[in-house]
């Protein structure tokens, strides 16, 4: 009964307002004046009690649904701590990573000072090739001049010994 209570407008309570007025002296008139009144009293007791009931109702819903919404923020709570677990591994997983990358930048460093200390070899070895080579040059000019001289100096003195 309070349910339809609540779903009418302001239009139809005025019309019972004026209803319950046109009709009151009438009522008031019977002799069941003072049973109406009692009666009234009961029904508005009633609607109280239900009124309470309903409160007390809503209040112990109200009162499930926080219990049930605190249980589901704990367990959500629950799922956070695990997902921080979660990235402090991945953090630390990284902070691995971040190591291994600083050792294999060290070994390229390493790598790069050998092939440094290989570069400068190298030219070592092609400054003695130089000098090797103009050494060898100068040596085989001497060579050749000294062929083109004992070759000169056979042809002179075959020549000398054929005019002899």
């Amino acid at each position: 009964m309070g349910d339809a209570v609540m779903e009418l407008g302001e239009r139809e309570l005025e019309k019972i307002g004026k209803y319950v007025q046109s009709h009151l002296e009438e009522w008031n008139k019977g002799s069941n004046v003072l049973e109406f009144k009692a009666q009234r009293e009961l029904d508005l007791v009633e609607r109280m009690v239900r009124v309470e009931e309903g409160l007390k109702n809503i209040a112990e819903q109200m009162q499930k649904g926080f219990e049930y919404m605190e249980k589901r923020f704990e367990q959500v709570e629950k799922r956070f701590e695990q997902i921080d677990k979660r990235f402090e591994q991945v953090d630390k997983r990284f902070e691995l990573m971040e190591k291994r990358f600083d050792q294999i930048d060290k070994r390229f460093e390493q790598v790069d000072k050998r092939f440094e200390q290989v570069d400068k070899r190298f030219e070592q070895v092609d400054k003695r090739f130089e000098d090797m080579q103009h050494y060898m040059d100068r040596r085989f000019s001497q060579l050749q001049w000294m062929i083109g001289i004992g070759f000169t100096a056979i042809t002179v003195f075959m020549g000398l010994l054929n005019f002899l």
